[in-house]
C-alpha cells in the first residue's frame, strides 16, 4: 500500500450507472466520475485495439459463425461484446459478411484483439464500479500497487496470477492447476481442434477466457489440419470451455478481494457486516479522528 485518498468531499455517484457507461463506450464511466483524463485515455486505448483488429481481421470474424446460428443478438456471447459500442460498429459495417471470400492472413490476430479489447473493457468497468464506491462517503480508498482492475486482468491472462499477486499463493496454485489442467485435458480430447474460432465459434470464446495458455496453444497449433473424425471432440470442447468460465468466478474473487482490501475492509468477511463494524467503530472513536475503526485486514490469505 502506498497511499491513501480521502473521498469524502466527492459527490455520490452510482456505480451501475458507471458500470453501464463504460460497458457502452469505455472511458465512459470514468468520465462520469470525474476521471476525464484517464477516461479519455482508456477509451483511446481500447478502441484503439479493437479498432487494430478490425483493421487486420477485415471485419470478417463474425463470418466464422454458421449461417443457421447468425441473428442480430448472436455475437453478443462473444468476448467482444464486453466493448459494445465498437461491437455495434463492427456489426454495422461489416455485419456476417457480404458472401464467402479469402480469409485475410492475419485474421486470427485481429479477431484476438477485438476480443482483447473486450475484456479489458469490462476489467475497466469493473475500477470504474471500485472508483464510484468511493465516492460521496467518508471512505478512505487505500490505493494498492496494483489497482483491483488490473489484478482482476492478471487473473485472466494466467489463471491464479490474480490470486499469487494478492500473496494467496496456495489458492493461486490450485486454481491454476485445476483450471489449466481441465483445459489441456480439452485439447488433448479433441485433439487440439478446440483451438479454432472457425470451426467451433462459440467454443473458442469460452477458451479465450482461460487467457494467454490458451492464445499460446491456439498459435502453437495454427497450421492444424483435420483429417480423420474426432472420437472425442465434443468433449474436449466442454471441457476447455468450462475451464474459461471457471476462470471467470476465480477473477470475481480476486476482484472481491482487491475491493476489499483497497477500502480496508476484511475480505473474508461479508460487505454488510464489515460495514456495520465499521459504522460502530466510529460511533464510538473520539471525536475528530479520521477514519477511525478497524482496518479489518486481517484474516489467513487463502
Amino acid at each position: 500500500m502506498v497511499a491513501t485518498l480521502p473521498t469524502g468531499l466527492q459527490p455520490a455517484k452510482s456505480g451501475t450507472v458507471a458500470i453501464l457507461l463504460t460497458w457502452f463506450l469505455p472511458g465512459a464511466g470514468h468520465i462520469y466520475l470525474g476521471r476525464i483524463a484517464f477516461g479519455l485515455t482508456a477509451l483511446v486505448l481500447l478502441s484503439g485495439l479493437y479498432a487494430l483488429g478490425l483493421f487486420l481481421s477485415e471485419g470478417m470474424t463474425f463470418e466464422f459463425l454458421d449461417p443457421e446460428l447468425r441473428s442480430p443478438f448472436a455475437t453478443l456471447l462473444t468476448p467482444e461484446a464486453g466493448n459494445l459500442s465498437a461491437l455495434f460498429y463492427q456489426m454495422k459495417h461489416y455485419g456476417f459478411g457480404a458472401g464467402p471470400r479469402e480469409w485475410p492472413e492475419f485474421i486470427r490476430v485481429g479477431s484476438y484483439l477485438c476480443a482483447l479489447s473486450g475484456i479489458g473493457n469490462a476489467c475497466l468497468a469493473a475500477d470504474a464500479a471500485c472508483a464510484a464506491r468511493a465516492t460521496g462517503s467518508a471512505l478512505v480508498l487505500t490505493r494498492p500497487k496494483l489497482s483491483p482492475a488490473l489484478q482482476t486482468f492478471a487473473a485472466w491472462a494466467v489463471p491464479g496470477l490474480g490470486h499469487w499477486l494478492q500473496g494467496r499463493k496456495l489458492r493461486a496454485v490450485l486454481v491454476a492447476g485445476l483450471l489449466l489442467g481441465l483445459f489441456l485435458l480439452g485439447c488433448v480430447l479433441a485433439e487440439y481442434s478446440n483451438l479454432s474460432r472457425l470451426r467451433h465459434f462459440y467454443y473458442w470464446g469460452g477458451q479465450f477466457l482461460v487467457g494467454l495458455p490458451a492464445a499460446a496453444m491456439e498459435y502453437a497449433q495454427r497450421d492444424m489440419r483435420i483429417t480423420h473424425t474426432i472420437r472425442w471432440e465434443d468433449a474436449g470442447l466442454l471441457f476447455g470451455s468450462v475451464a474459461g468460465l471457471l476462470n471467470v468466478l476465480a477473477m470475481l474473487d480476486v476482484y472481491a478481494w482487491a475491493e476489499a482490501t483497497a477500502f480496508g475492509d476484511n475480505p473474508l468477511t461479508p460487505r454488510g457486516e464489515s460495514a456495520k463494524a465499521k459504522d460502530k467503530a466510529r460511533s464510538t472513536a473520539p471525536s475528530g479522528v479520521a477514519g477511525a475503526g478497524p482496518s479489518g485486514g486481517g484474516g489467513a490469505r487463502t
